[in-house]
């Protein structure tokens, strides 16, 4: 076979990058093109030209779509589409692609201000949760955002996909479909000092470390995908104190025992809106120390088992959506569990599952 014979013979597919970027508390930037008639929005990013490697290409393509000159220090997903895929355009002849995925990493507020569209090509741009973001993509696309994001989140390395699907091991945050639940706290600081004598503590919730330095968290399976959260719930008027609530809440959803619960602030709730209107109340948050963690079962207030999963503190805060807010009250809990429990420093690793039969801690 000749060198030409052989060029020709070998397979041919187009090539794109695209890139990840999120405001501060984890939304993904999507934009809306002018020259699709099915009103899907886009990852920013296209197609690379001839000679023109993938993060060149998405270098490029970001100066001249969001006017943004940045750096993409890490391939959160590469993805192969087939020539056949229903999510091609009818009527276009696609050889298949490969695309990758950057990390464009968080826009501070005012890296968002001078965000600037090419009038002709971007009609506008907006930041999504992600189940919204799923819904405005062509269900590949939304495929490999998730996948892309939940790899940075997770800190799994590179995601590897075809037709949007994992071609290797499924992460723990896809196996689960869990998504950032978003709950802004930027009106709500923690406050550092005593909760006042007069103001209830309706609800208590807790960093639970264990030995290594990371987090338990649960998150509650649904239609819409998995929600994560901080072990903890509702005082209930059986609960002595807060710290019992804590105790209770934790062996429910996730099957904890936990020691030596320590309190580190509390959030204020002016309306106590979600508990019926009830006024001015205190959320308690708490650190402690986990013993020991028992097999999964079901919790009896959903009547069926919540997933749960080990990160670090900084992880955890990302999944919770509550910004610089949480990513503070996350050094705080670590700082905590070093100075009361010796816990080292969680650095970043991959979320894992707690095993179904759980996890003996001592």
């Amino acid at each position: 076979m000749s060198a030409a014979q052989y060029a020709a013979s070998r397979h041919a597919v187009w090539l794109s990058a695209a890139a990840i970027f999120t405001d501060q508390i984890g939304r993904i930037l999507l934009a809306h093109p002018t020259y699709r008639e099915d009103d899907r929005w886009l990852l920013p990013g296209g197609a690379a030209e001839p000679d023109e490697h993938p993060m060149d290409a998405c270098r490029r393509e970001i100066a001249e779509e969001l006017d943004l000159d940045r750096a993409f220090p890490r391939v959160l997903a590469v993805h192969s589409l087939s020539p056949h895929h229903p999510d091609i355009r009818p009527g276009m002849p696609c050889p298949g692609e490969i695309r990758y995925i950057f990390d464009g990493g968080t826009l501070t507020p005012e890296q968002i201000q001078k965000i600037r569209l090419p009038s002709e090509e971007l009609s506008e741009f907006a930041f999504f949760e992600t189940r919204e973001a799923v819904q405005r993509l062509l269900p590949v696309d939304g495929q490999i955002m998730l996948a892309a994001y939940r790899a940075r989140l997770g800190a799994t390395g590179s995601a590897h996909l075809a037709d949007g699907q994992h071609i290797l091991k499924v992460p723990a945050l896809d196996r689960h479909d869990v998504h950032v639940r978003y709950r802004p706290m930027w009106d709500s600081p923690l406050r550092r000092t005593p909760v006042p004598g007069q103001l209830p503590v309706q609800q208590a919730w807790a960093w639970c470390f264990v030995p290594d330095g990371r987090v338990v968290l649960v998150a509650d399976p649904g239609p819409s995908g998995a929600l994560p959260m901080l072990p903890g719930g509702t005082v209930e008027k059986t609960d002595t104190t807060p710290e019992d609530t804590l105790r209770r809440e934790a062996v429910e959803e996730a099957q904890l025992t936990l020691a030596d619960p320590v309190r580190l602030g509390w959030v204020l709730d002016e309306t106590g809106e979600v508990y019926g209107g009830v006024g001015p109340n205190a959320r308690l948050c708490l650190a402690a120390r986990v013993t020991d963690i028992g097999p999964a079962v079901i919790d009896p207030a959903t009547g069926h088992p919540f997933v749960r999963l080990l990160a670090t503190p900084a992880q955890t805060a990302a999944l919770l959506g509550w910004g610089p807010p949480g990513a503070r009250q996350a050094q705080l809990a670590a700082e905590t569990a070093c100075a009361r429990w010796g816990m080292p420093t969680a650095h970043p690793t991959e979320i894992e599952e707690v095993p179904a039969e759980g996890m003996r801690l001592s």
